[in-house]
């Protein structure tokens, strides 16, 4: 679990990202993917806004940036996101070839990157990103935690 000098640059645009999902009432997550050091697409969770239960942030900026390069396959990438991904959201990074995931905080419910289930290193499947988390997961959580205290 090493991190390199701009991850905390960019986590901190998907934690940007996360805030703007409060605006429409989504859970605060954000993320952020990004090519050769610069940004190929970022965006907030969308299932309230969207009525789409596929509509998280990791998905919306897989299928951005695959539109944007024209290609499934997100070779030389790093996936930044405030929340450990799920197991949809994993499946999806597998399958889109991402070299490298951070994460911010866990998700001892959902998450499928070590808490529930690890699924970005099961041996079984052809790709394993290399994965960091942790970064930022204070600030990540504190986020998180506010949010559903408001709702209780």
């Amino acid at each position: 679990m090493s991190f390199f000098p701009r991850d905390e640059y960019f986590m901190r645009l998907a934690l940007r990202e996360a805030e703007r999902a409060l605006e429409h009432d989504d859970v605060p997550i954000g993320a952020v993917l990004v090519h050769e050091g610069e940004v190929l697409a970022a965006a907030p969770n969308e299932r309230e806004l969207r009525g789409d239960p596929t509509a998280h942030a990791e998905m919306l900026v897989l299928r951005a940036a695959a539109e944007k390069v024209d290609g499934w396959r997100l070779l030389d990438t790093v996936l930044y996101v405030t929340l450990e991904p799920c197991a949809m959201c994993a499946g999806a990074i597998v399958l889109a070839r991402v070299p490298r995931v951070v994460y911010g905080t866990t998700d001892p419910k959902a998450g499928a990157v070590g808490s529930v289930f690890d699924i970005l290193h099961e041996p079984r499947l052809n790709h394993r990103p290399d994965v960091a988390g942790g970064l930022l997961a204070q600030e990540a959580g504190d986020l998180l935690r506010s949010f559903f205290a408001d709702r209780r």
